[in-house]
């Protein structure tokens, strides 16, 4: 009897499926939170072409926008964890947004799988504005305390994080104005309705080359060839401050591990093209693939620090 249940366990074994010897064997949906035409909508249509060749199967985009990308993070997280459904994000639905509005995941539902890179948020002031360097446009606010607007993509969002976390940190205060978004936020700082622009590279770049802004300071440590004239953290001795938008896949935790490895695997190397590549450093990004033990990393440290500057400046979270 013992001999017959032995076999029979064996036998059982042997019939489960082998979790990632034959995936993907249909379709993958790739989940994108936010509406067609953005930045990560782009990088992730052209990381999917990229991994459809790597994986053999077809990869359909759905964007899914709303909530701050909070919507379209809950569809990926609710989906069956199978790895059929991947959502390719942006940080601030993980990283930030939950410091200040209720949502419906916590780190505990999703697994990172890899991340593609980055591109800094910028300070860009007027042509006029006395400083011409991050450190000298740190000293004009030192010396103005509580003096300047600095307009950001939303109250809570990353850009105003990532600009508290440096102000604090060099003592010195701004006076912060939300707006719908960073191409709104262009758009009052043009028109002169405050003295700072805050937000990603692309809605002011063109402005910079024109000469109708001075782009001063990066939220990254290393300087971006998109805006020369502007430092990076480091030039300020303040590498460890640095808060990026950065790009990147998850999938429901319960994903088997050897699925993840395969998905892991393949997007990196999608990554990595050079179609992906040309892409991003099209758009002022830095193309820079990390693999999903450094991503979790990164989620969990930016994370925590976020938390602390959302909470330094009483920022309270509310319900959707």
């Amino acid at each position: 009897m013992k001999t017959v249940a032995r076999t029979l366990s064996v036998l059982a074994v042997a019939a489960l499926p082998a979790w990632g010897a034959d995936f993907p064997a249909k379709p993958i949906t790739m989940i994108i939170p936010a509406a067609p035409g953005g930045g990560t909508d782009t990088f992730g249509r052209k990381v999917a072409e990229a991994a459809e060749k790597i994986l053999k199967q077809q990869i359909t985009v759905e964007n899914r926008g709303g909530g701050s990308g909070t919507v379209g993070i809950a569809q990926v997280l609710t989906a069956k964890p199978d790895g059929y459904t991947v959502g390719f994000v942006w940080n601030s639905p993980i990283t930030t947004i939950p410091h200040s509005l209720e949502v419906p995941y916590t780190k505990a539902d999703y697994s990172a799988l890899m991340s593609i890179g980055y591109s800094s948020y910028v300070m860009c002031v007027a042509p006029d504005f006395p400083a011409n360097s991050g450190k000298e446009l740190i000293e004009a606010i030192r010396k103005n305390p509580g003096k300047y607007t600095l307009g950001n993509d939303g109250l809570g969002g990353t850009m105003q994080l990532a600009a508290e976390r440096i102000f604090a940190k060099a003592g010195v205060k701004v006076r912060y104005v939300p707006f719908k978004g960073a191409g709104d936020t262009a758009k009052n700082f043009l028109g002169g309705h405050i003295d700072i622009y805050g937000g990603s590279i692309p809605p002011i770049q063109q402005h910079a080359r024109a000469g109708k802004a001075k782009c001063l300071l990066l939220t990254s440590a290393e300087p971006n060839e998109a805006l020369p004239q502007a430092s990076g953290l480091k030039d300020v001795g303040m590498a460890d401050e640095e808060t990026v938008l950065w790009w990147g896949l998850i999938v429901p935790r319960r994903v088997p591990a050897a699925v993840q490895k395969t998905l892991e695997s393949a997007f990196l190397k999608a990554a990595a093209t050079p179609e992906v590549k040309e892409i991003m450093a099209n758009k002022g990004a830095t193309n820079k693939p990390m693999d999903a033990a450094a991503t979790n990393r990164l989620i969990d440290t930016e994370y925590a620090a976020l938390e602390k500057v959302a909470k330094s400046i009483g920022l309270e979270k509310k319900a959707k």
